[in-house]
């Protein structure tokens, strides 16, 4: 995958326009750190991509929240426990 950064992404547009065509897929940076990913699409493939991409997110929010479950010893929780801890963040978010 290439590196562009964001000055270069500013001042030669064009030319990273034509790497994107080429390559797919970009990392965006700034200061030597990625910020942004940049994919091409076209009108036929967006909705795809999108829809892939938030299938994505959501897979890993869901380990990081299984991994974060396992490491403070919730995954034994049994599911009385379990049903009480949702219970008790939708308590939290009524108001």
């Amino acid at each position: 995958m290439r590196y562009v950064s964001v000055r270069e992404l500013r001042n030669r547009a064009a030319k990273v326009w034509r790497v994107l065509e080429e390559d797919q897929d970009l990392v965006i940076t700034s200061n030597g750190k990625p910020v942004a990913l940049l994919t091409s699409v076209s009108e036929d493939s967006l909705e795809g991509r999108i829809a892939a991409l938030r299938r994505a997110r959501a897979a890993a929010a869901v380990e990081a929240i299984q991994e974060t479950s396992a490491r403070e010893g919730r995954s034994t929780l049994p599911p009385a426990a379990i049903d009480a801890e949702i219970a008790a963040a939708r308590k939290g978010r009524r108001r």
